[in-house]
């Protein structure tokens, strides 16, 4: 058997490259699955390369004499060797993904130092279940897996590359063959960012290149490119009427008086059309920092890629107020700040690998969760709904959404109702989906990588709800609960900050106010804005009197489960991960008591 001849050894190569080529030459596998970032392009040599032209211009050029690539929608094209095209026109236009495979199959097995690449792989072989398959999509994977366990394939010196994004969009007959080589592309690191930004403006200062580097985390090559060096340099319509509102005085016409603005000043630049309007307007950044614009921009610009590129499955958190927000719950508040504290410090060590905040609904979790945010200095998204109907949807979903917020970081990721997204289902209802996304997620949580680069917010009501395992240190290392204010210090201080974040005037003092606030123990945070903003009806548009408070406190009704709600108050006595952050009233209790009455309420309420 001859020996597979080393690929081109033009250096330095890209990371993913070198793995590939010391596996390939190894003799470790002749299929390989790149996935991930295969839509991007790659820089080299001060040059721009697609994926596909990469690997037949830069890494198999020089080593195999005929290079085929089979595009799905494209058909097939001889790279290299366009003499042994006769094989390509032989294959019927519209054929099959089997059809074509097996037309190509004799240059694999027959011929020399031959290479088949094929994008989109996921439409040659897609996932699912094989008895809900066409015959030809089985026909296709079967004949891949076949490939993999022919000797000729590696004794003919021959490799094939299956492009795909998510791994979960391929079928898992080829995805866990162990024959099969799985090789991921990254999104552009630090210093490749920093190479790409180079490209852009090479005349940029140091310490910008590195500042936009770290700002551009999580883009594409390209689209940091199309970002920093637009191809045309005039405003859209869009933005250029968004700053022509801002400068022109509020005035009962000012839609009008700004669509007929935006139609003048196309062509125009954002500080000719302000010096035109609105000449003392000054810029909203120091001239000390003339970047500090490019790095709003780039972080608009940024947020909208990703937020379009997810598809929904992420939305960036807007936090505009940080925990000095917060009313009560001083023990919480400690906690939290110390974990912020670590951040900016850049202790990973002392920074926990995620937070469970768990108590009942209306309690303030995902208020206190978007100051924490704030008070941190970090970004942060939300996981919205990416369960799927479609099979291996979901899990492809995760794998986007988690490989995003990596490369995002560091970054917090919120789940809110963590319940619903990773305690429900099951693999009879739907074929193990929810089993392997929550196994997924765990091994992603529990990633000693991530700790200090990706920290997990999971909000619920209904712990008892999540997979055990999860909530384990590790993954979870903080259970910090919420309960309803208990007495009137704590009422107090919950209302003058809602008092606070909304602007509401007060008459009155205080400390005067406690036959009034006695009243409202017990009331949920939200129940308590809820009071407030009736309040502040009652006044309209005076400053609120404690008579007034005290007939909204009359007034409102709030909806009321008690047995339910004590049920999730003690769940989160229950995962409280310490004593500390419990009110008095269950500090003393032993795990004993608290079991028996949760058994209690369970009966009670058929849970």
């Amino acid at each position: 058997m001859t020996t597979p001849q080393s690929l081109p050894a033009r250096s330095p190569l890209p990371d993913w490259a070198e793995t590939v080529r010391r596996k390939y030459v190894s003799g470790e596998a002749s299929m390989f699955l790149l996935h991930h970032n295969v839509f991007d392009e790659q820089l080299y040599e001060g040059r721009y390369y697609t994926l596909v032209d990469f690997l037949t211009d830069v890494l198999l050029k020089e080593n195999k004499q005929t290079i085929i690539v089979y595009d799905p929608s494209a058909g097939v094209r001889y790279v290299k060797n366009a003499a042994r095209s006769s094989t390509a026109a032989a294959i019927p236009a519209g054929a099959l993904p089997d059809e074509v495979l097996a037309g190509l199959e004799p240059e694999l097995m027959a011929q020399d130092r031959t290479a088949l690449i094929m994008p989109y792989a996921s439409s040659v072989a897609p996932p699912g279940d094989e008895s809900m398959q066409t015959h030809a999509d089985r026909l296709a994977a079967i004949r891949l897996h076949r490939w993999t366990l022919s000797p000729q394939l590696h004794r003919k010196d021959n490799v094939v590359f299956l492009l795909t994004e998510s791994l979960a969009e391929l079928n898992a007959k080829i995805v866990a063959n162990p024959r099969v080589a799985a090789v991921e592309i990254p999104l552009p690191d630090q210093p490749l960012r920093e190479m790409v930004i180079r490209q852009c403006d090479a005349d940029m200062p140091a310490e910008q290149v590195r500042r936009l580097a770290e700002h551009t985390a999580g883009l594409r090559a390209m689209q940091i490119v199309q970002i920093l060096a637009p191809r045309s340099d005039d405003l859209s319509d869009d933005h250029r009427r968004a700053l022509i509102v801002s400068l022109l005085p509020t005035s009962a016409d000012i839609d009008a008086r700004a669509d007929k603005l935006t139609k003048l000043t196309r062509g125009m630049d954002a500080d000719e059309i302000r010096h035109l309007l609105n000449p003392d307007v000054q810029l909203q950044h120091p001239a000390s920092d003339p970047y500090a614009d490019v790095l709003d921009l780039v972080y608009a610009r940024k947020r909208e890629i990703i937020e379009k590129e997810c598809e929904g499955l992420i939305e960036f958190v807007d936090s505009r107020h940080d925990l000095s927000a917060v009313g009560g719950n001083a023990g919480l508040k400690t906690e939290l700040q110390q974990i912020a504290t670590a951040i900016h410090s850049g202790d990973k060590t002392r920074v926990p690998m995620g937070l469970l905040f768990v108590g009942p609904m209306g309690t303030g979790k995902t208020f206190v969760a978007n100051c924490f945010v704030k008070s941190a200095g970090l970004s942060a998204v939300t996981l919205k709904n990416f369960r799927s109907k479609w099979v291996g949807s979901s899990e492809a979903n995760l794998e986007k959404v988690l490989r995003m917020v990596k490369a995002l970081g560091p970054i917090v990721l919120i789940i809110d109702e963590g319940d619903r997204s990773f305690g429900g289902g099951s693999e009879d209802t739907d074929g193990g989906t929810s089993s392997r996304i929550i196994a997924r997620l765990k091994a992603f949580m529990s990633d000693p990588e991530n700790r200090g680069v990706v920290l997990f917010v999971m909000m619920t009501n209904r712990p008892d709800k999540l997979d055990i395992d999860i909530k384990r240190a590790g993954r979870l290392d903080r259970k910090i609960p919420f309960f309803y204010p208990d007495s009137v210090e704590e009422v107090s201080a919950i209302l003058q900050a809602l008092f606070s974040r909304h602007r509401l005037t007060v008459g009155f003092d205080w400390s005067q106010a406690e036959p009034v606030l006695s009243g409202l123990t017990g009331y949920a945070n939200a129940d308590l804005e809820a009071v407030a903003l009736l309040a502040h009806a009652l006044a309209d548009g005076q400053a609120i009197t404690l008579a007034m408070l005290e007939a909204a406190a009359q007034d409102y009704m709030p909806s009321r489960d008690s047995a339910m709600l004590e049920y999730m108050e003690l769940q989160a006595v229950f995962e409280a991960s310490r004593r500390s952050m419990l009110p008095a009233r269950y500090r003393d209790h032993t795990q004993e008591q608290i079991h028996q009455r949760l058994r209690e309420l369970k009966h009670e309420l058929r849970l």
